[in-house]
């Protein structure tokens, strides 16, 4: 199990703007192209893990600061998506 977290955890941290936007589209989560590109920009080198519901949470009120806490609501269902 620890791999597949290690192999999310990785794709999450060198995530692009684009594959976000791909993966909000896939899982029925509305955001712009540029939040996408904002939030990956964030995430991108950060060593984000999206399995601990601490760092995901802190995570996801600095996403809510650069976009909006809309967005930041819908990425959070991304991540539990998957983390699935």
């Amino acid at each position: 199990m620890k791999l597949i977290q290690n192999m999310v955890n990785y794709k999450v941290n060198i995530i692009t703007g684009a594959e976000l936007f791909k993966y909000a589209r896939q899982f029925n989560v509305k955001i712009s192209r540029e939040d996408a590109e904002k939030i990956a920009d964030y995430v991108r080198g950060k060593q984000l893990d999206i399995f601990d519901d601490e760092a995901r949470s802190k995570a996801l009120k600095d996403i809510a600061k650069i976009t909006s806490p809309l967005t930041a609501k819908e990425i959070n269902r991304v991540f539990v998506l998957l983390a699935k």
